[in-house]
């Protein structure tokens, strides 16, 4: 997906937040930031972290600087391994326009040494928030992977796909009960970004989207699809 392209999509769609969370990286924040200037929306920097247990989860933060510093950390964690683009893809960062810029050499689609907990806690330490992303999937999900939620981790939310009926949710998987969640917030492609999670907010930052999960101060958060 080209940043132009993402923007269009979200603005057609009536979406004004976005955050970009490519896997292990943070090389195209800037380019769909720069996109997303002279409209409403926003795009807040993130990473899409695999785990030491290959558990994916949405890293999100405020600032870039934020994710900046945690790409040093993945960067630590990471096996020094060189992508080959026949098997595992291309790995391009672009511009605002969405033109060629360079290539990622190092393979970015593997597993960090950061197990799920370490994870967790160095987003924290960065101001950031964790979620653990499709935690329903079959492969990189949190339950596919260890089948339970750790109670040792202050997770606040987890994110489900959406051919999951919220509705079902508890019944098929009775380990997500009592925790909040939003859907479907892993677009690949342009038809992927579909909006179903909506939160009322005086701002658009991390602090502002845990009091809408925790429902305080009136803030809140709405599943569209319920």
């Amino acid at each position: 997906m080209i940043p132009p392209l993402i923007i269009s999509t979200a603005k057609n769609k009536g979406i004004n937040l976005l955050a970009i969370t490519d896997h292990n990286a943070t090389g195209n924040i800037e380019a769909v930031q720069e996109a997303a200037m002279g409209t409403d929306i926003k795009v807040l920097p993130g990473m899409e972290l695999q785990t030491r247990e290959e558990i994916h989860c949405l890293c999100l933060f405020d600032t870039n600087s934020q994710a900046y510093r945690l790409q040093k950390i993945v960067n630590n964690k990471l096996p020094n391994i060189k992508n080959n683009p026949k098997l595992f893809g291309e790995q391009y960062i672009v511009d605002a326009t969405g033109k060629f810029i360079r290539e990622e050499e190092r393979l970015l689609i593997t597993s960090t040494r950061l197990s799920l907990k370490d994870a967790w806690k160095t987003v924290n330490q960065l101001g950031g928030m964790l979620i653990p992303a499709h935690v329903n999937r079959n492969v990189f999900g949190l339950l596919s992977v260890l089948g339970f939620v750790p109670t040792d981790i202050p997770i606040e939310i987890v994110e489900i796909t959406n051919h999951l009926n919220p509705k079902d949710i508890t019944e098929k998987y009775p380990q997500l009960t009592g925790y909040k969640y939003i859907i479907n917030g892993d677009a690949h492609q342009l038809d992927s970004i579909l909006g179903i999670t909506r939160f009322k907010l005086k701002a658009p930052t991390i602090s502002e989207i845990k009091l809408a999960i925790e429902g305080k101060d009136n803030r809140a958060m709405f599943i569209d699809s319920e």
